[in-house]
């Protein structure tokens, strides 16, 4: 039986910031997305992260996508740091990428420090050395766990359950309704976004909320790893809601999306 999660559960895992904070202790977030096919990718997870709220974002990669952040988010950081928590393979070909973005792919997963991995960096899964949390959509589940993706919608909470325990990682499986699994056999779901959400790059920017989420709550991820589902909840939650928020009815942009939270946030923190 899963144990539903809203917005009521999710205001409790968002850091606010305090007077003695500076822009390390909010955390630190680290990017190695996007490519040259992708580039947009790298894009919607910086300006999604930093929407959630962090101290900094850094993103490595290649020129364009580089490029592309800085022109849109020119307070990123584009050189290498210590980092608490990393996003990778965001709009990545876990098959076609360069070498830089294949080198900068292989220091992450061996930092030990919390990690989504989203689209390219899920059949590196076992390669990573932090906690794990990966983001797959149906089809994407049903490679790993070499299944049919029919089989995996007309069960996703059971795929996703078994995907955590195969992995040992919190799975958090993307669609209308988002399951959150851990390895343990901890179930949560979230039902907060629109059907409008189904739109190219959501996923690009749900990445960024969650890498936002683990690097800020690093200290408490370090005592108990297990916090990660919760935080990987709370990430489907406020993307369902800025969505909502965009939406209105109708059709709205991922930036659109990412506009909309901070709005979310604040509305969450006042109850």
């Amino acid at each position: 039986m899963d144990a539903s999660f809203g917005p009521e559960q999710a205001a409790r895992w968002i850091a606010v910031p305090g007077p003695a904070d500076d822009k390390y202790s909010r955390g630190v977030v680290g990017f190695v997305t996007g490519s040259a096919r992708y580039p947009g990718a790298a894009v919607l997870g910086v300006e999604a992260a930093l929407r959630t709220g962090v101290g900094m974002a850094r993103y490595l990669g290649a020129g364009r996508p580089t490029r592309l952040v800085l022109q849109r988010r020119p307070e990123a950081v584009t050189a290498e740091g210590r980092v608490q928590a990393w996003v990778v393979g965001s709009g990545q070909d876990p098959d076609d990428v360069d070498e830089l973005t294949a080198a900068l792919r292989e220091r992450a997963l061996a930092d030990p420090v919390p990690t989504v991995l989203d689209a390219g960096a899920l059949s590196f899964a076992g390669r990573a050395t932090g906690t794990r949390v990966l983001t797959p959509h149906a089809g994407e589940l049903a490679r790993l766990l070499g299944r049919d993706r029919a089989e995996v919608e007309a069960d996703a909470a059971g795929a996703a359950l078994e995907a955590a325990s195969r992995l040992s990682a919190v799975v958090l499986l993307k669609g209308h309704t988002t399951y959150v699994a851990d390895a343990d056999g901890g179930l949560l779901s979230a039902a907060s976004a629109p059907a409008w959400t189904a739109t190219a790059g959501t996923g690009d920017a749900l990445a960024g909320i969650l890498g936002a989420l683990l690097a800020t709550h690093a200290l408490e991820l370090e005592a108990d790893p297990g916090i990660a589902a919760p935080l990987a909840a709370t990430a489907a939650v406020l993307h369902g809601l800025a969505a909502e928020r965009a939406s209105g009815g109708g059709p709205f942009t991922v930036l659109d999306l990412c506009a909309e939270l901070p709005a979310t946030i604040r509305s969450l923190l006042a109850g």
